[in-house]
């Protein structure tokens, strides 16, 4: 029950920073179209000190082990999550931000300061494994739907800031390489960034339309349900047989940050990749508002679950 209560906390605080947002476009500060900016510093700055950050953290034999299983468990979540949506993209005919909706998670934002509150900073690195394998996917396959590309430009890809500081950020881990306090102290604060920059962004892009617009397209709610309870249901399973092959002494522990972060709402870095790149950012944004605000429900509930059946 404590995790279900942070839950609610964390994700009601990180929404009223989302009508913050929205409040500061409405009163004619800035203009919504000042959020393409705040796009690109969460994607090409906040997001890459979050990766590295993240494994900064001694490498020892049970972390490494722990390591290996979360970005196994994170790598057929996502597998998971493709099948899944090709399956109903031809049934429901969903749309690119649909589909994107349902595969990407918003984790880096709600799952990292709930892990550091409730499990300590030293679990962090666990949630590290299911960003880097999103991360991953985001600038191939999700970059590839938004700019409709008929092939992947790997060359880009990996010279691609976040692909670069996944790369940095193992690199550092395996080789045991700490940054000094002050730089650790930057990296850090930058870390926390992510998750008010993001709501931040998410109220400037909404408030460009109407806010009905946000619950009146019946459309969104068929999005919001598979994305919070239909996909986390049929998750369990696959996180059962996991831990049932496990030997890891916290297994649990670990495979329960992969499927916090498997049940979050939808992926606040598709509503600015959908701004850079020209998509359709308000229909984003307002599946990333609909659903952050479902997930006050829907996240406990799904938690619950997770402790009964695995």
């Amino acid at each position: 029950m404590q995790l279900s209560f942070l839950l609610m906390k964390g994700i009601l605080e990180l929404f009223a920073i989302m009508i913050m947002g929205y409040a500061i476009v409405k009163s004619g500060i800035v203009k919504s179209s000042d959020s393409k900016s705040l796009s690109a510093i969460i994607v090409y700055l906040v997001t890459p000190c979050m990766i590295i950050n993240s494994f900064q953290i001694d490498a020892t034999p049970e972390v490494q082990n722990g390591l290996i299983l979360a970005c196994a468990a994170a790598t057929a979540v996502h597998m998971f999550f493709l099948l899944i949506t090709a399956v109903l993209r031809k049934i429901f005919g969903l749309d690119v931000i649909e589909r994107a909706t349902l595969i990407y998670t918003n984790a880096g934002i709600l799952v990292i300061p709930l892990v550091q509150e409730l499990l300590g900073q030293e679990y962090v690195i666990y949630t590290s494994a299911f960003i880097m394998v999103q991360v991953i996917l985001l600038w191939t396959h999700c970059k590839s739907m938004l700019c409709e590309e008929q092939k992947i430009e790997w060359k880009k890809i990996l010279c691609n800031v976040n692909i670069i500081s996944i790369i940095v950020g193992i690199g550092f881990f395996a080789l045991h390489i700490q940054f000094p306090d002050g730089a650790q102290s930057v990296l850090d604060k930058m870390s926390n960034m992510l998750g008010p920059l993001g709501m931040l962004l998410a109220g400037m892009v909404i408030a460009d339309k109407p806010l009905s617009a946000v619950f009146s397209r019946k459309r969104s709610y068929l999005s919001a349900m598979f994305r919070l309870i239909a996909y986390p249901v049929l998750v369990l399973p696959l996180m059962k047989g996991i831990y049932l092959f496990s030997n890891l002494t916290d297994a649990k522990n670990v495979l329960m940050i992969v499927y916090l972060a498997s049940i979050t709402p939808a992926c606040a870095a598709v509503t600015s990749m959908a701004q850079l790149y020209d998509s359709d950012a308000a229909y984003s944004s307002s599946l990333y508002v609909l659903t952050t605000l479902l997930s006050v429900v829907t996240m406990p509930v799904m938690i619950y679950l997770f402790q009964l059946v695995v």
